[in-house]
């Protein structure tokens, strides 16, 4: 591999531009009367268990899979997301 195309290179200019990364626990399909009843404490019921694994997404392309993993330190509740599975980014573009 060349060494100016490998991902760790610091010669690109691309390496430090900030991407979003979307998690996805699950999806719910509501009527709009359902949504329209919500309020406060509602519970939307999804199509994963707790225990399944999320995906992570950049714009609508699948990247990897995960587990959700508490990160809390000190009182501080923080969620992360343990990667389990990267998926084949080049089958994706």
């Amino acid at each position: 591999m060349d060494e100016n195309n490998a991902v760790g290179s610091s010669q690109s200019p691309f390496l430090s531009v900030p991407v979003e990364i979307i998690v996805s626990v699950g999806k719910a399909h509501p009527t709009v009367r359902d949504l329209l009843s919500l309020g406060r404490d509602s519970i939307i019921s999804l199509d994963r268990r707790v225990d399944d694994p999320v995906d992570l997404y950049i714009g609508d392309k699948l990247i990897a899979r995960g587990e959700l993993t508490d990160t809390s330190a000190g009182g501080a509740e923080s969620l992360a997301v343990r990667i389990t599975e990267i998926v084949n980014i080049q089958d994706n573009l």
